[in-house]
């Protein structure tokens, strides 16, 4: 062995107040890693239990499997941007620029949706899912917490009924998704929306009021504040924007219009939304960073698509 390599292991262990000679010898006994241990194929491919016996459900299922991966990844790096000190601004167009590859993934696999399954199928075996719904991604909505203040979760036509004195717990209660799953004339939830908050509120909440002075909107302002040049940023943080806020809720809206509208119909959605309402960016108004768009872009949000 190169005995600078193992001075830097023998310094690594002992900085740490350890014994070198005891992980060194524990090397003898360990196993070679195996690529179908290390990624977890024989427990990552058992996880696709349908509830029908419609092949394309597994299509289904799969693929929002693998959307639910990418935010995953997609929240590594938020975790990064709103947590580490001392990231230069280079640093972080880098990661928002990870943030941009993720997102175009998600919109550019959408065609195995859209036309990778069945029509009759899907609109039979969906009907067994009920009241689940994509509205209920947890880490969807862990990604806006991250990346905005919560002012810009709540829909425009709520903003006026805001208390000047709510706390970061009360803007849940005008939050844009409570549109999905809200009758405003009866007060009542819906089941998705009750079991959705029931399982994650409490987490969302807790992840506001920490990351209220440090999302990623916040971040680039105080770095702003500071007088370091954010230009950088800029590009990189509209793409973003547009991407994960319009763009893929474009994509998503086009394919539930395939399946739930295609021939004229209008299927109610399994989680009982207004779908083609509550889907559309330019209705939903959702976006990141209002400070890097001009007052038009901000008014004509979305509008292009409609």
């Amino acid at each position: 062995m190169d005995e600078e390599i193992l001075k830097r292991i023998q310094n690594k262990y002992k900085a740490q107040d350890e014994n070198p000679e005891m992980y060194l010898h524990g090397l003898l006994h360990q196993k070679p890693v195996n690529y179908w241990e290390y990624v977890e194929v024989d427990t990552l491919l058992t996880l696709q239990k349908t509830r029908t016996n419609f092949h394309d459900e597994t299509v289904f299922i799969v693929y929002h499997q693998i959307t639910e991966l990418v935010l995953k990844l997609m929240i590594h790096e938020l975790k990064v941007l709103t947590k580490q000190r001392g990231l230069t601004i280079e640093e972080m167009a880098e990661k928002v620029y990870r943030l941009n590859r993720y997102t175009s993934m998600l919109i550019n696999s959408f065609g195995v949706l859209t036309k990778g399954m069945d029509y009759e199928a899907y609109n039979q075996f969906r009907l067994s899912l009920a009241p689940a719904s994509g509205f209920q991604s947890a880490q969807f909505r862990l990604i806006e917490l991250y990346c905005t203040k919560m002012e810009n979760l709540i829909h425009d036509s709520r903003k006026e009924e805001v208390p000047k004195d709510a706390t970061t717990d009360d803007l849940f209660d005008y939050v844009y998704w409570q549109e999905a799953g809200l009758d405003h004339k009866t007060g009542k939830k819906s089941l998705t929306l009750r079991e959705f908050e029931e399982k994650y509120l409490d987490e969302f909440k807790a992840l506001a009021r920490d990351m209220k002075d440090k999302n990623l909107q916040v971040r680039v302002e105080q770095m702003k504040d500071e007088g370091k040049d954010v230009e950088p940023l800029r590009n990189a943080l509209r793409t973003f924007d547009r991407a994960y806020n319009i763009e893929w809720p474009i994509v998503h809206l086009q394919t539930a219009n395939s399946y739930l509208a295609r021939k004229g119909e209008a299927k109610q959605a399994t989680g009982s939304s207004d779908w083609q309402k509550y889907l559309h960016p330019a209705f939903q108004r959702r976006k990141f960073f209002p400070n890097v768009w001009s007052k038009t872009e901000l008014d004509n949000w979305a509008k292009d698509f409609l």
